[in-house]
Parts: structure tokens; sequence; C-alpha cells
């Protein structure tokens, strides 16, 4: 048997798989509550978040994006129309398609300004999209540069699903969940997180050091760029 017709196999079995089927539904509903509220928001013309002090990095630049006019419109636009997409069976592999840029953009963000807010959320929510892109893969495979002639057509929804329990891939799920929540909280050893009182706990308060208490100065009240108050934050250990 050939690579090919293996994968074939292991994706039919995926596809026929009750246990998978329902963590489909599962992504394309928590996806689609992720987006909804936040694209509502913003095509009312509130800002999102908008208890975020706009000193705080997230703050700048949320507060920035929300005067950008029509564009800051037409982003919420879009993420209540991926949300929707996501909704109905029929439209999944076109709301993934969409969904799928707006959230790695929110990912990349989240991790440049260390905010706390979705720093663990942006990412397992990337994972949850590739998640549904795979999942409709026999409808994603026609405009992807690929020998269609290998693969099987698009796959119905069958009758009877498998009952058989996918336990390691929902112990390989758990376990990247895992990583991927332990990576994010403890990928910097110092971020803004969202006032000045909550920046300094993440330090010891009783030997909290000058160069601690000026980099949440630096960010919460300066409304300094990160950047300059991590290089500053860096100096000052030095001296």
């Amino acid at each position: 048997m050939n690579t090919s017709s293996k994968f074939n196999r292991f994706y039919v079995n995926i596809k026929t798989n009750r246990w998978h089927y329902y963590f489909s539904i599962f992504c394309r509903i928590v996806l689609a509550l992720g987006f909804m509220p936040s694209g509502i928001t913003k095509i009312i013309g509130e800002r999102f978040a908008s208890g975020l002090s706009v000193n705080q990095p997230m703050g700048q630049y949320l507060e920035a994006l929300h005067h950008t006019g029509y564009y800051y419109t037409m982003i919420g636009i879009a993420q209540v129309i991926a949300a929707i997409l996501l909704l109905i069976p029929r439209t999944v592999l076109l709301g993934a398609l969409l969904y799928l840029p707006i959230i790695v953009n929110i990912c990349i963000l989240s991790f440049a300004v260390r905010f706390e807010g979705s720093i663990v959320t942006a990412p397992l929510m990337v994972l949850a999209n590739l998640y549904l892109l795979c999942w409709n893969y026999d409808k994603l495979k026609y405009i992807l540069p690929i020998n269609e002639s290998s693969y099987h057509s698009i796959i119905p929804k069958p009758i009877n699903y498998s009952s058989k329990f996918p336990f390691r891939f929902f112990v390989t799920a758990a376990l990247i969940t895992f990583i991927v929540i332990f990576g994010a909280i403890y990928s910097y050893d110092i971020v803004p997180r969202n006032s000045f009182s909550d920046c300094q706990k993440q330090f010891n308060e009783v030997n909290i050091s000058t160069a601690e208490l000026e980099f949440c100065d630096c960010i919460h009240n300066k409304g300094n760029p990160l950047n300059k108050c991590l290089e500053d934050y860096e100096n000052a250990k030095i001296e």
C-alpha cells in the first residue's frame, strides 16, 4: 500500500468517527463564539477591551485600531462573517479559511505585545482552526497544488459513524494543549499585564527591585513602547 492510499484510509477513518465529528462541532462553536462578540463590538463602533488602559501595549494598539474608521468596522464584519460561516455545515471550510489569517494575526500580536488576555487562547484557536481545515481536507485539496487523481473525492456524511474512541488523538490533543498553555504562560520572564498593580504582582512584592518598579511605571504611567521599557529594564538590571 503506497503512502497516498495509507493517508486516504487514515483520513476516511477520521471522517467516519463519531468522536472526531463531535470534536469538529466543538471547534466550530468555540471559534464562532470567540469572534462573534468582538466582531459585533467593532461593528457598532465601540473599542474592544475598553477597560484596558491606552498606556498598556495592547491598549495602545486597540486604541489606534479603533480610530481607523471603516477599517475597524471591516475587521468586525469579517469576524462575524467567519463565525457565521463556521456555524453553517455547508460553509465550514470557507469560514475556516477566512478565520485563519485573522486568528494567526491575533496570535502573533498577542506574543509581540505579551498580552495575557489572548496569549493562551489565541494559539489554541489557531490549532482548532487548523483542525477544521484538516477535517475538511477532502474539499480543501481541490484548491491545493496536488495531484487530485490520487485522492478520494469529497466524502459524504456517513449514515453510521464509528463509535471507537480515538484515545491516542485526544491524549495527544490534551498534551499539546498543556504544552501550549505552559509555554504561553512561561514564555516571558516579565510581561506588562493589564494594570500597574497587576504588573507589580508578577514580582516578589517583598524584594521588588527598582528596575521592576520602573518597568511597570514605564508601561502603565508613562505609556512608553514595550521594547523601550524592556530595554531600560535590562539595562537597569545590569547596573
